[in-house]
């Protein structure tokens, strides 16, 4: 039997991957968030062997769960947990058959993108931006209503898009079952503190 779905997911993107203290913030965020975070290597600009480098310094945190982004080779290789598929990446049955007991996620940003995704079988769903994001900013926010009727679909919702401390709540309220996040918590002074508030509020 899997263990449940973390309820926080810290993600990575190129300039993280590439930043001399990811592994002191990794720590740090694995310490205070336990099983209930996982780790997510990503970052659509780097090689295959740049990915799974990254995926290598972030699984050796045995309290955290690691999630491979798109690269299905990877998170094999590495024992991932859970994977998350994105429009470009390989279809949620191939998937299924490379590792039944993967969460399989998969990023969605309307509520037909959420309805393909629960009919073809993923997990969980990671919805965004909720909120305006730099990570996205040519992409209006979803809101806290739509992240809503997304939530009444029943899979498990992962919501993302400028959500940190404070906004954990109300996303919960909602109907998200966790949250997702790249620089509230990888770019915060305090990463332990970040990701602890964020749990609280998720409770």
């Amino acid at each position: 039997m899997r263990a449940p779905l973390p309820r926080l997911h810290a993600v990575t993107d190129e300039r993280i991957a590439r930043r001399g203290d990811l592994d002191e913030v990794a720590r740090e965020l694995a310490a205070s968030g336990g099983p209930d975070l996982a780790l997510h290597a990503r970052g659509r600009a780097l090689t295959g062997l740049e990915h799974y480098e990254l995926a290598t310094r972030l699984a050796v945190y045995a309290s955290a769960r690691l999630f491979v982004n798109d690269r299905l080779d990877v998170a094999l290789a590495l024992n991932a947990a859970g994977v998350q598929l994105g429009v470009r990446s390989l279809p949620i049955s191939a998937a299924r058959r490379l590792d039944s007991a993967w969460w399989i996620g998969k990023s969605v940003h309307a509520l037909a993108d959420a309805e393909t995704a629960r009919a073809e079988g993923a997990d969980y769903l990671v919805v965004g931006p909720v909120y305006a994001t730099a990570t996205h900013a040519d992409r209006a926010p979803l809101g806290l209503e739509q992240l809503q009727v997304i939530a009444r679909l029943g899979l498990p919702v992962i919501a993302i898009g400028g959500i940190g401390p404070g906004r954990a709540r109300d996303v919960k309220t909602a109907g998200a079952y966790g949250v997702a996040a790249i620089r509230a918590l990888w770019d915060v002074a305090d990463p332990m503190d970040a990701a602890r508030q964020m749990l609280e509020e998720l409770q």
